[in-house]
């Protein structure tokens, strides 16, 4: 594993770390999760990006229907 080091404002800092204790983890945890995620939908392609938005409505429970209306339609004065 490779160590960086980042210069970030001490605010988000200071956020970032109240985040973290939120979610009974570290700040590193929080940044590695978030570039391994980064790094995994950027080498998903649009398909995979549909599928993991997909998968994410179907764990939600949302239901997305078919479009039903115009642009004209909601422009409509």
């Amino acid at each position: 594993m490779i160590n960086i080091t980042l210069a970030l404002d001490e605010t988000v800092v200071r956020k970032v770390r109240k985040l973290a204790v939120e979610q009974d983890t570290t700040m590193t945890a929080l940044v590695r999760t978030y570039l391994e995620d980064l790094a995994t939908r950027e080498n998903l392609g649009r398909a995979g990006i549909i599928q993991e938005l997909r998968a994410s409505f179907d764990r939600s429970g949302l239901v997305v229907g078919r479009k039903t209306w115009t642009r004209e339609a909601l422009h409509e004065r």
